[in-house]
């Protein structure tokens, strides 16, 4: 090789060398431009937007303000108002972390095909927001605004935008059922439930709900009511199946007609002041299903339930669970009546009269201060074994049915209450696992023979000391 193209070959060299350094120094210079950053780069508040739209994951929403916010696609659909200012809440002050600036490659962060595109307008001005690749690194998002720039934001808006059209629905709300002044129910239970804070028909303090049936007022066991009550104002109304449902489609689910309906009247307080106000819940169960339910149930397969609720009037329908359906249509009367069977705190009895095996015996206290003594014959008694076993005395089955068997024990209870009576309760013989009792005359329940078992011991245990 002559000296000429030797030559030729180190200047080629040289120059690629050179080419090299100036692309290593653009490299650093674009590096450079990289830059922290605490500014806010969008402020949008939320009141100036009059339409949203978005793409995300191959879906589509967009909506628009007239008076309130509607869905393009049916402005009957109930938008959720609380829910469109959570979306757009974000760029009322739009922060970033990191500025790309003079940006010549878009794609390299994920914005050339960007994975959401949010596109707002107020008035005056359009905005398109592309949200690109998450920085792993950062742990942020890269985001354009159509200035040029790249930016690191502090919030990642696809935390809000991943949402689908069920996500923004203006569901029925079920308000606090802390105070409530009465229950109604219709349908598969027909009666009424009062709150009163003092009544006569209890010989318990702790009673303040009562059953209007046959022109009785019932007391009710309070923990089984606010149970009842509570997991209505729990209840998760999400799952709906249409949100404008038609005459036709309540039918299809059974609320023309509802199986149950419960209004619920309450006291709710608006700026600082107390009013009345009243919630209604239907629930019906899929009256197709409701339908073959018998033969399911003769052929002893375990029943699917397929149930539906609605707010008083509202469009929207949504179903329940099975769990949900069987706990709302647990509202008779029995459901709610006291299980024991004694209708009064024992700390307010002063004496019990017993009829056993054909003797009777008396079981009788003085009050000093707070506590009572027992005695029996004279002799001071030790009660808590009898007490116990009558607290136990608990339904568990209610009946109407009269008794026929023979009286095992019978209690006549006398309370230490102004204008009070006696209490009578008589257990007899049902069967080997039941004893019938009736208080008053009147037949409850059916009690756990066993339970009646260990009373009569607990009455042998004073009677034949």
């Amino acid at each position: 090789m002559n000296r000429s193209k030797k030559l030729y070959i180190l200047l080629g060299v040289l120059a690629a060398a050179c080419v090299a350094t100036f692309a290593v120094m653009q490299m650093e210079e674009r590096k450079e431009q990289i830059k922290e950053t605490g500014e806010i780069i969008l402020e949008l508040p939320a009141e100036s937007v009059q339409s949203l739209s978005w793409e995300y994951s191959g879906t589509s929403l967009s909506f628009h303000r007239d008076g309130g916010w509607l869905w393009d696609e049916d402005e009957n659909f109930p938008v959720s108002e609380e829910k469109i200012n959570e979306l757009l809440e974000q760029f009322q002050a739009l922060g970033a972390a990191f500025i790309i600036e003079n940006v010549e490659d878009f794609g390299q962060y994920g914005l050339d095909d960007p994975v959401c595109t949010i596109k707002l307008s107020t008035a005056e001005q359009n905005y398109e927001i592309k949200l690109g690749d998450y920085s792993k690194m950062d742990s942020q998002r890269y985001v354009s605004i159509g200035d040029g720039n790249v930016y690191l934001v502090k919030h990642d808006p696809l935390e809000e935008f991943n949402a689908t059209i069920r996500n923004l629905i203006a569901h029925d709300e079920v308000p606090e059922l802390d105070q409530v002044t009465g229950i109604s129910f219709s349908g598969a239970e027909n009666y009424s439930v009062t709150y009163e804070e003092e009544s006569a028909d209890t010989f318990r303090d702790e009673d303040v709900y009562f059953a209007r049936q046959n022109g009785k007022s019932l007391p009710l066991d309070t923990g089984r009511v606010r149970d009842y009550l509570d997991y209505i104002g729990y209840l998760n109304l999400t799952d709906y199946v249409t949100y404008n449902a038609t005459e036709e489609e309540l039918s299809t689910y059974g609320l023309d007609d509802p199986e149950l309906t419960v209004a619920v009247n309450y006291m709710a307080e608006e700026d600082g002041q107390e009013r009345s106000d009243s919630f209604i819940l239907n629930i019906s169960r899929d009256p197709e299903e409701k339908t073959s339910s018998k033969e399911q149930e003769e052929d002893g397969e375990e029943e699917e339930i397929t149930a539906y609720a609605r707010v008083g009037d509202s469009k929207i329908v949504y179903q329940i669970s099975s769990a949900g359906y069987k706990q709302l249509m647990a509202a008779s009367y029995d459901d709610f009546r006291h299980l024991e069977m004694l209708p009064a705190d024992f700390e307010d009895v002063r004496q019990v009269d017993i009829s056993l095996e054909g003797s009777s015996y008396t079981l009788a206290s003085e009050q000093d201060g707070k506590e009572r003594a027992w005695s029996y014959q004279g002799e001071e008694l030790e009660l808590d074994s009898f007490q116990n076993a009558l607290n136990a005395l608990t339904a568990d089955e209610f009946t109407t049915e009269k008794p026929s068997g023979k009286e095992e024990i019978g209690l006549t209870v006398y309370l230490d209450q102004e204008d009070t009576g006696e209490i009578q309760i008589q257990l007899y013989r049902y069967d080997g696992e039941h004893c019938l009792a009736a208080v008053d005359g009147e037949s409850v329940c059916l009690v756990k023979r066993a339970a009646v078992v260990d009373l009569i011991e607990a009455v042998h245990a004073i009677v034949l000391d």
